[in-house]
């Protein structure tokens, strides 16, 4: 793919072209969804520049940041499929979200849960600037989400989709967990009574 020319002046009324050629306002839900997934995409890639920049003494967050490297390729093959309304299409692509990316995602998580101390109370964001980013992530992927399960109201989104969001906003939150203990910060809990 090349791209020479980054203005195509199409979307200066207020609409633009999905990856099938068909106008759509940018308001639509479809537009929203996968500018949803590409503000996560972006905000990972802050995490994972910070992850890398601590990553030269800490072999786990370097582990980390190579796993948000496949999780980005994996979103911006996500919002290609969310730019596109032929399903045909999407089913024939080998980039596209498979059960097999949730499976990783989960086992993942597994992995990495087995490693942390068990829960006692709520976890606030914070006490690193990466734990925090991490959380941001989350929030964002949560948004991402339920922009797709309404654009699926509306129009049918493979359920692999809408599986993957939902297991990568609680990976991130297991993944900020993670930065907490590699960076031997102390996590931050939510205090009930104040």
């Amino acid at each position: 793919m090349r791209l020479d020319k980054i203005y195509t002046k199409v979307g200066d009324k207020g609409s633009t072209l999905l990856a099938t050629g068909q106008k759509v306002p940018k308001s639509s839900l479809r537009i929203e969804s996968y500018g949803t997934v590409d503000e996560l995409n972006a905000q990972l890639g802050m995490l994972r520049d910070k992850t890398l920049e601590e990553a030269p003494n800490k072999p786990a967050l370097k582990h980390i940041a190579d796993k948000l490297f496949v999780i980005q390729n994996e979103l911006f093959d996500m919002g290609a499929e969310l730019a596109s309304v032929d399903t045909s299409q999407t089913l024939s692509n080998p980039c596209h979200i498979s059960l097999t990316s949730i499976e990783r995602l989960e086992q993942e998580m597994d992995e990495a849960n087995a490693e942390l101390a068990p829960l006692k109370n709520f976890v606030l964001p914070g006490g690193h600037p990466l734990n925090s980013q991490a959380h941001i992530c989350r929030c964002i992927c949560r948004r991402a989400e339920r922009d797709t399960v309404r654009l699926h109201e509306e129009e049918p989104i493979r359920s692999e989709v809408r599986v993957y969001l939902n297991r990568l906003s609680d990976w991130l939150f297991i993944m900020s967990r993670c930065i907490s203990k590699e960076l031997s910060v102390s996590e931050v809990l939510w205090q009930q009574k104040r």
